[in-house]
């Protein structure tokens, strides 16, 4: 297999548009159509032809292109079956492990409910990606809208199970609050330390914090780390649940 090539850029405010293209099929698939003119100028710069989208959830900044993109290319809209009725254009809804083929790579669909209530990622095991979306972010995780602290709990577990070498692609460049938010949960972690340094300088430069290594967010990324002993510490929540840890990080970066 050739491998897939990624087209990242910005769209909107500070979302992510991600274009994914297997050279050997032919096949192009935007990774949630959150603005369309970004999208179009992206697939034209590369010569390619959009055939699909994969839709991570319902929210109108990750939709809002569909139907237009649509009736430009003719494409067909995969999104989660839990927000079918949300999703514009929708033509095919899947579901927690569910697979289908883009060319010859699988694709495993992975319910994160927690950001909304039926929010997916969409994995390639054999191109080792994953489209996180609203989910999984670079030193942070999405708002909790629609469902509770121990759903998305639940949600980034299933995420920390894939191997460390996965390449994470999300929605939004919020990294550089993240890891200024991640110091204050983490502020002895040395790794940490060092990452946020690096992020400053990509952001002061103008350069995308996308994709992370899923291997590093287990070092560095304070919602996957609520079991850490030192985390704990510093929340005087030693003896509490990893679902309450979770919450309350959650809270704090809320009101950051």
């Amino acid at each position: 297999m050739r491998p897939l090539q990624i087209e990242v850029f910005p769209c909107r405010s500070d979302n992510f548009g991600v274009l994914l293209h297997d050279p050997e099929s032919h096949l192009t698939a935007s990774i949630d159509a959150p603005e369309e003119a970004p999208i179009v100028a992206a697939a034209e710069r590369n010569g390619w032809k959009i055939t699909h989208i994969f839709t991570t959830h319902h929210h109108t900044d990750h939709v809002e292109a569909n139907l237009a993109l649509k009736e430009r290319y003719g494409l067909e809209i995969i999104g989660p079956r839990e927000e079918a009725v949300a999703i514009p254009g929708l033509d095919r809804a899947v579901a927690d492990g569910d697979t289908f083929e883009f060319g010859s790579y699988p694709v495993n669909v992975i319910e994160t409910p927690g950001h909304t209530a039926g929010h997916v990622c969409y994995h390639l095991p054999d191109a080792k990606l994953l489209f996180a979306a609203d989910t999984l972010f670079a030193l942070g995780c999405g708002r909790l809208f629609e469902r509770p602290a121990a759903d998305m709990w639940h949600s980034l577990q299933k995420l920390a199970a894939l191997p460390d070498e996965t390449a994470v692609y999300f929605g939004h460049e919020y990294t550089l609050s993240n890891a200024r938010f991640a110091l204050t949960i983490d502020p002895d972690n040395e790794r940490l330390k060092t990452r946020v340094a690096e992020i400053e300088e990509i952001r002061a430069a103008g350069g995308f914090t996308i994709p992370t290594m899923l291997g590093l967010e287990k070092e560095t990324n304070p919602f996957l780390r609520v079991a850490d002993p030192a985390i704990r510490r510093n929340l005087l929540m030693e003896s509490r649940t990893n679902e309450e840890v979770f919450a309350e990080i959650r809270k704090r970066k809320d009101n950051f």
